[in-house]
């Protein structure tokens, strides 16, 4: 099973489209497992993942995106892998 988290913080301007692009991906892939985490109340992810920037996009337990939001081609086909 593919899983993709949305690593968050609060005021980011980018995290509304990571995440609403992220659950649309799982529209289309039912059995795409989506998370989002706030790395403000969840520091030890942050720290795992090595962020520095919100949005963090990981897929697969791999930090795949920083500080952006992928073109949905790009998540789509990172995700089909």
């Amino acid at each position: 099973m593919t899983s993709i988290k949305i690593l968050t913080m609060p005021g980011c301007a980018h995290c509304p489209e990571a995440k609403a692009l992220a659950f649309k991906m799982k529209e289309e892939m039912p059995e795409l497992e989506v998370e989002v985490i706030d790395v403000l109340e969840h520091p030890e992810v942050a720290t795992k993942y090595q962020l520095m920037s919100a949005p963090g996009i990981v897929i697969n337990d791999k930090l795949e995106w920083v500080g952006g939001v992928p073109k949905e081609e790009e998540l789509r086909a990172k995700l089909k892998g």
